[in-house]
């Protein structure tokens, strides 16, 4: 089976589309910080606008646990995406409960209406299918179809993930069909040289991936916190860097097998080492073998990827056709840490191919520092959902939508 798209649904005009959104935005004081996956689902609403359909946005926020909490409000979002819609989008202050259903029945042709945090309700995540299903069930009573377009939950078997879609003619939006083209051309055929930049805090994160990737890349670039497991692995000293002991055999395996394979596995030459975990510790680049002959000690903490490295990197990424990147090289967020990340993201916009950035930090990262998103082949809006498919994992909001 192939993936069912929006035009399967046949004529929208005057129908209830119940849109699954991933509008999981950052909130400071009720503020939204990046606003990346608000702008990324403005495409497939668009759409449903011009059709003439009755679009009821639906998306989670946060973590809160089933029940009501106002810091996870999603009306912020709201009005968010009525800016950038250009048209006035209302707001429901319940999911299922009577302001929705009153604000749902009064829906105009081409209206937009956004429910509240679906995470509200506990059937949402619950682990048991009936709990699901009955919520499902109660978002349908809204519907006469299903978009689903949160490509950030796909790999989530979640109600209004997998139950909903089944429970209405259902299919994928723009931002999901965007988001496999490119991924299929990551897993199928890509073209050569293949460079794979994975960062992020935790090897443990990224198993998956690299054993998946490894027969498949030209090249893995290791930056991050991650990358003290791998100095571990060969026998290098890493202060109090974060370590993931229980993976160093794993990675040692890792490495022999891209060894065998004719794979580089590409390691720091140098890191940013810091007295602290603080945007204004002392700090200082040396070898990356040379983590403890600091002034720091066994208590130094490698937060950056160095010069030395970054310059390497940004080089290889350069000369590829395809690189895909998933997590920052350093702690970014505090300016002495974030130019390695910066480095890194600065190559991916001069690559003469398909350059991907993995959603995630990596996506905030290139937000936060400035960078045109334009400049880049695709941003996706799903780290882990990207990471799992890379994985060669079977995801249930894709499968539910008919891809194979």
């Amino acid at each position: 089976m192939t993936l069912r798209t929006i035009d399967s649904l046949g004529p929208l005009a005057g129908t209830r589309v119940v849109v699954r959104c991933d509008l999981n935005v950052p909130l400071k004081d009720g503020v939204i910080t990046d606003d990346g996956r608000v702008r990324a689902s403005v495409p497939t609403l668009t759409a449903l606008v011009e059709q003439g359909a009755k679009v009821i946005v639906i998306s989670h926020l946060g973590r809160p646990e089933g029940a009501p909490d106002p810091k996870y409000s999603l009306e912020p979002v709201a009005t968010r995406l009525g800016e950038l819609l250009d048209a006035p989008v209302s707001f429901a202050a319940d999911t299922v409960g009577e302001d929705a259903a009153a604000k749902v029945a009064a829906l105009g042709d081409g209206e937009v209406l956004v429910l509240e945090n679906l995470r509200f309700n506990p059937g949402e995540t619950s682990k048991n299918e009936a709990e699901r299903t009955a919520f499902a069930g109660q978002l349908a009573e809204f519907a006469d179809a299903v978009v689903s377009d949160g490509f950030g939950v796909v790999h989530r078997k979640q109600a209004s993930v997998y139950e909903l879609e089944q429970l209405r003619p259902s299919a994928a939006g723009l931002l999901i069909a965007a988001e496999l083209d490119v991924l299929d051309r990551l897993t199928e055929k890509p073209e050569r040289p293949y460079v794979v930049v994975l960062g992020g805090s935790k090897v443990s994160d990224k198993l998956g991936v690299i054993e998946h990737l490894l027969p498949r890349v030209d090249a893995l670039l290791i930056g991050g916190g991650m990358l003290f497991t791998f100095l571990a692995a060969q026998g290098h000293e890493v202060g109090s860097s974060l370590l993931e002991a229980d993976q160093i055999d794993t990675v040692k395996g890792y490495l022999a097998d891209a060894a065998e394979r004719g794979v580089d596995i590409v390691l720091p030459t140098d890191v940013v080492v810091a007295a602290s975990f603080s945007a204004d510790a002392e700090h200082q680049v040396t070898a990356a073998d040379a983590i403890e002959q600091t002034p720091f000690g066994a208590s130094g903490l490698g937060l950056d990827i160095g010069p030395d490295t970054a310059a390497a990197f940004a080089e290889r990424i350069r000369a590829a056709k395809t690189v895909f990147w998933n997590g920052p090289m350093g702690v970014f967020e505090l300016a002495p840490f974030a130019e390695g990340t910066r480095t890194v993201a600065s190559a991916l916009t001069e690559v003469d191919g398909l350059s991907v950035v993995g959603g995630g930090d990596s996506a905030a990262a290139v937000r936060q520092l400035g960078f045109d998103e334009g400049a880049f082949g695709h941003i996706s809006t799903g780290g882990g959902a990207s990471l799992e498919f890379l994985e060669g994992k079977k995801l249930p909001g894709l499968e539910v939508l008919g891809w194979q």
